[in-house]
């Protein structure tokens, strides 16, 4: 984003390089934050600095008509963290976002594909094609290692030793994780690989050599792309459902928990900072253990 005021600018570059945030991460927050910004100008006639707990509430009450609970506590997480960072800055001596509530947000649980749908999808690519190989191998991986799809898109070919079967990942703030992966991972990501070239043969503008996942074109392959690509396989099968790509990852966490393997270790694999983010899974499974129970039990 362009034409930001000094402080969003100063901002932007804590995100960037202090924490490094990804670029998806950094323009949502400048996106709240200018909205906030125009607020306080047009409505309030307030700098950022002379924000205050009434101004952000009524910010937020503007939202209220048009915007979710989950919008509005994204707009006020972004809030949040700008005026901490003007703090530790000693730009402010309090921030005036510490005491604003966040909306009451619904309990969602993740949405987890039974495991033959999950085959089912993974079984459409067309091993004919050099594309249809791509796809099983991206489809592979997600399931198989529970990757995010923007970690699945910024894999290089160095990220992945074949014969440990390990792959080397760069989560949320940089943090990097080595995630392993199954056999058929492999085996779908070797085949990939043998006939991967293709997509490099004719020369074009912004081709990626090192990325590991090509476009036709053989440009780094985009999340949206293989959300595009994985809608089509879903329709193939006759799915009732969207499935989407993160749809993947919480599957693989949740069958893995189903069979057997410990929240700590499943942490671990998901690169969650926090155990609480992870332990959604357990409820999951006893939604799933309560499906048993009443189908099961004389008296339910």
């Amino acid at each position: 984003m362009s034409n930001l005021s000094p402080l969003l600018e100063k901002f932007r570059a804590h995100l960037e390089d202090e924490k490094g945030a990804s670029p998806h991460t950094v323009r949502n927050y400048l996106i709240d934050l200018v909205d906030y910004e125009r607020y306080l100008v047009e409505r309030m006639k307030l700098s950022l600095l002379a924000g205050s707990h009434a101004a952000i509430r009524g910010y937020l009450g503007t939202l209220s008509v048009d915007h979710a609970p989950s919008s509005r506590a994204r707009r006020l997480a972004s809030i949040k963290s700008f005026y901490k960072y003007l703090v530790r800055q000693k730009l402010l001596s309090a921030s005036p976002a510490k005491l604003v509530k966040s909306p009451k947000l619904p309990k969602t649980l993740p949405k987890v594909l039974p495991v033959e749908e999950v085959f089912a999808i993974l079984d459409m690519p067309d091993l004919a094609s050099v594309l249809g190989l791509r796809d099983k191998a991206i489809l592979e991986i997600l399931y198989g290692g529970g990757l995010r799809i923007s970690e699945l898109c910024g894999l290089d070919l160095l990220d992945v030793d074949r014969s440990s079967r390990i792959v080397r990942v760069m989560g949320k703030g940089s943090k990097e994780r080595l995630v392993p992966l199954n056999a058929q991972s492999i085996r779908a990501l070797e085949a990939y690989l043998a006939r991967r070239g293709e997509l490099l043969a004719l020369p074009r503008p912004a081709q990626a050599p090192d990325a590991m996942f090509l476009n036709f074109r053989g440009g780094r392959l985009t999340p949206r792309s293989i959300a595009r690509h994985l809608d089509d396989y879903v329709l193939q099968c006759a799915l009732a459902r969207r499935v989407s790509p993160h749809a993947m990852r919480h599957s693989f966490a949740t069958h893995l928990l189903g069979g057997g393997a410990d929240i700590r270790s499943i942490q671990e694999l998901l690169g969650h900072a926090s155990l609480s983010t992870t332990q959604k899974y357990t409820h999951v499974t006893f939604e799933q253990l309560q499906e048993v129970y009443d189908a099961a039990h004389p008296r339910a």
